[in-house]
């Protein structure tokens, strides 16, 4: 099975980008075990909203651009793989802003720069020209049903043509690892954020 912009209802949130470790790890959800956090970790306060139209965190601390280019790796397990539903993406002052939908446990997840794209499990390059790549990986989760269908359908190649970022690929789905491609025009600073309830995953790339 082929594996391969978002409404935020305003809850808290974890903050991570690269440097050291600070503050302290992201609690873990149950059934889930405590992860093992490769970044630096801020925790926002919670805010109570509506969830908005566009992927945006409507009330929150205004966040500036992003400044680390450092890799992220968080590692967890969970009883409940999530279902990958979709990704989504906008511009923001100074950065541009992929959010990923998931739907069930909280996973482990990595970002890491990536000479190009491939398809997961066959290796296949993958046809999404540009200067730049972020592999997002997310794991353990799905991006498929129990009767096969996918629960993200499209693509695998959306077109986004933002300050940086080109494009956003579905790279895999396969033995409870999906891929997430994101294409940019050129390597610059990063950040990743948790979202929950609803549970999203986003990654603000600079422009």
């Amino acid at each position: 099975m082929k594996r391969t912009r978002v409404a935020l209802a305003l809850a808290p949130f974890v903050l991570l980008t690269g440097c050291g470790l600070s503050g302290g790890p992201p609690s873990a959800a149950p059934g889930t075990t405590a992860p093992t956090v490769t970044a630096t970790v801020t925790v926002s306060p919670s805010v109570s909203s509506a969830a908005p139209a566009s992927p945006d965190f409507p009330g929150e601390t205004r966040l500036g651009p992003p400044t680390s280019t450092r890799e992220v790796t968080v590692r967890r397990t969970t009883d409940n793989p999530p279902l990958v539903l979709g990704a989504r993406f906008a511009k923001h002052d100074g950065f541009d802003r992929v959010v990923i939908d998931l739907n069930g446990g909280q996973p482990g997840y990595s970002v890491q720069w990536v000479p190009r794209l491939v398809q997961d499990g066959s290796g296949d390059p993958i046809d999404a020209p540009g200067g730049a790549y972020l592999q997002v990986t997310i794991t353990p989760a799905n991006a498929h049903g129990e009767t096969g269908s996918p629960t993200w359908v499209g693509g695998p190649v959306f077109h986004a043509g933002l300050g940086n970022v080109r494009s956003v690929v579905k790279t895999g789905d396969f033995e409870a690892v999906v891929g997430v491609g994101i294409v940019l025009d050129h390597r610059a600073p990063f950040r990743v954020l948790e979202q929950r309830a609803p549970q999203r995953l986003v990654i603000d790339v600079a422009h």
